[in-house]
C-alpha cells in the first residue's frame, strides 16, 4: 500500500517568525468588536466576530486538530468556508506572512491579520454572513498525527472537518472551501472525497499531482521548492513526511504518488476555479484539474497577475461573494448567467485583455496550429522542409541553446494549449534533460516580459533575474527528461501530451527519438511585426519559481542535437484563436 511507502522525518517546533498574536494555545470563546485591529500594520474589523479559539476536532482515526472558528454574532445559522493547509491558522500577523505581502507589494492593512496565509480573510466573510474556520491539520503546530503533503489522507481529514462544522448548531450545514495554492490544491483531494455538506469550492490556484506539479516535474528530480515547503512548514511535535526523501527512493510513478492525485473523476461539487498562465508551479495543475474534474456547475477564470494580489483584489472577492451567495445562501443573483470561462489575453506591453468570456477552455475558434523547425534557417513555418537538418549545442557550452523564430504578419492571438513535438539526439549521453520556451520578442527583436505583482522594485528586478519565475513572466515552459517519455495513452490528447513516467527508455548512440513535451497554457497577443521566439536548451531558462529556492542541475552531458525537416519533421504546436 501507498501509505506504507510514506518516509518521515521529526517535526520542528513553530519558529518565533511564523507566530502570530492567535498562536499561543487559548480554547475559549470571545468577541471581537468591531473596530479592533488584532495588530497595528492591518485592518480593523468591520464588524463584531465571535472567535471559538483551539476547538478540538476528533478525525474518523482518533487523531485531535485544532480549529479556530471565526463567525458572526446573533443566532441566525450561517455557511462556514475551511481554509486547509499546513500553515499555521494564526500565522496571518506573522513576520513571515507580512514579509510575503511586502515582497509582492501588498499593504497589510489589506487584511485583517485574522486570515490563514493565503486564505479568506474573516473580517470581509463575517460582514457578508459567512463564519471562516482555520484548522491546525493533522500534525501541524498541536493537532496531532503526523502530517502529509498534498495527500488523499487530507481529503479524508477534511472530509472529518466538514461534517463535524455541518453539525454545529451556528452552522446552517453548508460548507464551502476557499484559498490559493496549498488552499487550493487541497480542494481536490477533499472535493474527491464527496463529503455530503461540502456544497461548493474555490481553487485559486494549485497542484494537481504531486508527482509531476512538485517534485519531478517533467521527470526531474527539481525539489527545491519542495524542500523549502517540506522545510518551512508543517512545523509540529510529532513527525512530517519527508517527500524529498520519497522522491530519491520513488523517482518513477508508483503506488506512493498515485495516491498524491486527486481523483478528479469524483469531484462533481459547484467549482469556481481560478487559474493563470504565469505560475510555474500552479499553472499546469489548475488547469488539469480543471479539464478532468467532474463537476457540471464549474467556472474558470484565468487573471493575468499573480494569485495572491489577485486573491485579495476586493473586486475578485466580490465576484467570489456572488459565487457562495448563489451556492451557500440560495441566493437568486443570476450567478449561473456568468460566462463558463473568463480568460485573459497577455500583451507583455501594457495592454493586457481581461475577463474576455468563453464557453470553453481554449475557446471553440481555437485551432491547433504546427510551425515547423528549420534547421537551416533557425525560422518556424507552416510547412514542413522537405530537407532533413540538424542544429546542436554542447551542454555547459555558450550558447547552451538553439532558437527558432517567426515574425507575424498581421494580429496573431494564441489562447489554449502549446506543446512541442521533437525529434532529438544524444550524443556523448544516454538521456536527455530538455528544457523549452515561447517567448514574445517585440518587432525589433526584444523579447518582452511582465511582472506579475504590483512590486518592481529594484529589488524585485534582482531576485527575478535568473529566479522567482512566479514573479515575472518570460514566456510559456516545459521541460522534459527524454528516457521518460512514454506517453500515457488513456491521459494524452492532441493539445495536451501526458507522461506516464513508469519507465525508463534510456538512448542508445545514434538513435533519434521523438518526444512531446506539454507546454504552460498561454494567453498572449502578438501585433504585426512582433516574433515568437522557440527556444530549446539543457538548462533551466526561467530558473527557481521562488527566491532562496535551490535551483536544479540538469543531468545532461555531450551534445543535443534537433533534427528538423523530411521524416524527422520537428513541430511547435501553438493554440491561434481565429480572426
Amino acid at each position: 500500500m501507498s501509505d506504507d511507502q510514506k518516509l518521515f522525518v521529526p517535526s520542528q517546533p513553530l519558529p518565533a517568525g511564523r507566530t502570530g498574536v492567535l498562536t499561543p494555545f487559548e480554547p475559549g470563546t470571545r468577541t471581537l468588536t468591531a473596530g479592533t485591529r488584532i495588530a497595528p500594520a492591518f485592518r480593523a474589523l468591520p464588524v463584531d466576530i465571535v472567535l471559538e479559539k483551539d476547538v478540538a476536532v476528533t478525525l474518523r482515526d482518533g487523531v485531535t486538530i485544532h480549529v479556530d472558528l471565526f463567525r458572526p454574532t446573533g443566532t441566525d445559522p450561517v455557511p462556514v468556508i475551511v481554509a486547509w493547509s499546513p500553515y499555521g491558522k494564526a500565522q496571518g500577523t506573522s513576520p513571515s506572512v507580512m514579509g510575503i505581502f511586502g515582497m509582492v507589494g501588498l499593504d497589510n492593512s489589506l487584511v485583517s491579520g485574522l486570515e490563514k496565509f493565503e486564505g479568506p480573510d474573516p473580517a470581509y466573510w463575517c460582514a457578508q454572513g459567512y463564519a471562516i474556520c482555520n484548522p491546525d491539520i493533522r500534525g501541524v503546530v498541536d493537532s496531532g498525527g503526523d502530517s502529509v503533503i498534498w495527500d488523499r489522507q487530507e481529503g479524508r481529514d477534511c472530509y472529518d472537518l466538514i461534517e463535524w462544522l455541518a453539525e454545529q448548531e451556528w452552522c446552517s450545514g453548508k460548507v464551502a472551501m476557499s484559498g490559493t495554492s496549498y488552499l487550493a490544491a487541497s480542494q481536490w483531494f477533499t472535493a474527491a472525497e464527496q463529503p455530503p455538506h461540502l456544497a461548493a469550492i474555490n481553487p485559486w490556484e494549485g497542484i494537481s499531482d504531486t508527482y509531476r506539479d512538485l517534485v519531478m516535474r517533467g521527470g526531474m528530480p527539481d525539489t527545491g521548492f519542495a524542500r523549502q515547503l517540506q522545510e518551512g512548514s508543517f512545523f509540529g511535535e510529532n513527525q512530517k513526511e519527508d517527500i524529498i526523501a520519497e522522491a530519491e527512493r520513488h523517482p518513477l510513478m508508483d503506488g506512493l504518488w498515485e495516491n498524491k492525485i486527486p481523483q478528479f473523476e469524483r469531484i462533481t461539487v459547484p467549482a469556481y476555479v481560478v487559474a493563470s498562465y504565469s505560475n510555474t508551479l500552479h499553472t499546469a495543475g489548475t488547469f488539469r484539474a480543471w479539464r478532468r474534474m467532474a463537476s457540471e456547475d464549474k467556472w474558470l477564470r484565468i487573471h493575468n497577475s499573480q494569485e495572491w494580489p489577485d486573491y485579495y483584489d476586493e473586486g475578485n472577492r466580490e465576484d467570489l461573494r456572488r459565487f457562495f451567495d448563489h451556492f451557500l445562501l440560495g441566493d437568486d443573483n443570476g450567478w449561473e448567467k456568468t460566462p463558463r470561462v473568463r480568460y485573459s489575453v497577455l500583451d507583455l506591453a501594457g495592454a493586457d485583455r481581461v475577463a474576455v468570456p468563453a464557453d470553453q477552455f481554449p475557446p471553440a475558434d481555437v485551432i491547433s496550429t504546427r510551425y515547423y523547425l528549420d534547421a537551416r534557417t533557425r525560422t518556424l513555418n507552416a510547412t514542413a522542409p522537405t530537407d532533413e537538418a540538424t542544429v546542436a549545442y554542447a551542454v555547459g557550452g555558450n550558447p547552451d541553446a538553439v532558437s527558432f523564430l517567426t515574425r507575424f504578419a498581421e494580429e496573431t492571438t494564441l489562447v489554449g494549449y502549446p506543446k512541442a513535438h521533437l525529434w532529438v539526439e544524444a550524443q556523448g549521453s544516454d538521456d536527455m534533460d530538455l528544457f523549452v520556451l515561447v517567448q514574445k520578442l517585440d518587432a525589433n527583436g526584444t523579447p518582452l516580459q511582465a511582472f506579475t505583482t504590483p512590486n518592481q522594485s529594484a529589488l524585485a528586478h534582482d531576485i527575478t533575474e535568473r529566479g522567482a519565475s512566479i514573479l515575472r513572466y518570460k514566456g510559456s515552459d516545459g521541460r522534459l527528461r527524454v528516457s521518460l517519455r512514454h506517453l500515457d495513452e488513456t491521459l494524452s490528447t492532441d493539445e495536451v501530451p501526458a507522461h506516464t513516467f513508469d519507465r525508463v527508455e534510456k538512448l542508445s548512440p545514434g538513435e533519434v527519438v521523438d518526444i512531446e513535451i506539454d507546454l504552460l497554457p498561454i494567453g498572449l497577443a502578438f501585433h504585426p511585426g512582433e516574433q515568437l521566439r522557440f527556444i530549446i536548451s539543457g538548462r533551466h531558462l526561467l530558473g527557481t519559481m521562488m527566491p532562496g529556492t535551490r535551483e536544479y542541475t540538469p543531468a545532461n552531458s555531450g551534445r543535443h542535437v534537433i533534427h528538423t525537416g523530411g521524416e524527422h519533421a520537428s513541430y511547435l504546436q501553438l493554440p491561434v484563436q481565429s480572426a
